[in-house]
């Protein structure tokens, strides 16, 4: 049997990414050896069997989280600290991990919640206009334009053995509004579960991260 590990590294090695509206650039770190040396670390290490885990959905990756790392929801200094993996990029952080990592403690550490989810995106690969993040849903064009690359791209997951039952979405507002559309024409999932964006919280929230984090801790022990 091929482990999960193997899928998931040549799944981001097989991305094409789609074509984009003008002004707008793909943020495909995968591509670059270092990134990709990185990935195959990461996955060899928390996802090396043949377990059948759930889906964590995020937005799309930014500049100085998975656009670094190539790991969603994990910047430099999260993959260092937290999954014990040495790079070369400089020790930066982001709010979104900052607040994954902290749930993922609470959690049971990394080796307990990498057992049983895979966080990834609903587009797995990221935008940048005018040098800044960009989600898929903020240009009309760009989510028109995306739509197939996203379609094919959870189709492709889904295929390397990961559950579908249910799946969890990060961002209960335009990100789930569109995941529920488009899961509602192909039946990707059985039932998709909110959660509040860790950046929203962070930056708005942050004196109830607590409280936060005991309702992703709630939420995914509710559906385990």
């Amino acid at each position: 049997m091929i482990p999960v590990s193997a899928k998931i590294i040549d799944f981001y090695k097989s991305l094409e990414p789609p074509s984009l509206p003008k002004g707008i650039e793909i943020l495909f770190p995968q591509k670059n050896k270092e990134v990709i040396k990185l990935v195959e670390l990461f996955f060899s290490k928390f996802y090396h069997d043949e377990k059948k885990r759930h889906l964590i959905f995020g937005i799309n990756p930014g500049r100085f989280g998975a656009g670094t790392t190539g790991i969603n929801f994990t910047a430099p200094k999260q993959l260092k600290e937290f999954c014990g993996i040495d790079h070369p990029f400089k020790s930066q952080t982001e709010l979104s991990a900052e607040f994954i990592y902290d749930f993922i403690e609470a959690y049971g550490g990394v080796k307990k919640f990498y057992r049983e989810y895979f966080i990834t995106s609903v587009s797995p690969l990221g935008f940048i206009k005018d040098g800044v993040n960009l989600n898929y849903y903020d240009d009309k064009k760009l989510q028109q334009a995306v739509v197939p690359f996203i379609t094919t791209s959870i189709q492709k997951q889904i295929s390397l053995g990961f559950q579908t039952d249910h799946c969890i979405c990060i961002g209960g507002d335009k990100n789930l509004k569109f995941f529920s559309a488009l899961n509602n024409e192909h039946k990707f999932f059985k039932k998709i579960i909110p959660l509040p964006h860790p950046r929203f919280i962070m930056q708005y929230r942050r004196k109830q991260k607590e409280k936060y984090i005991y309702q992703y801790l709630s939420t995914l022990r509710a559906v385990s």
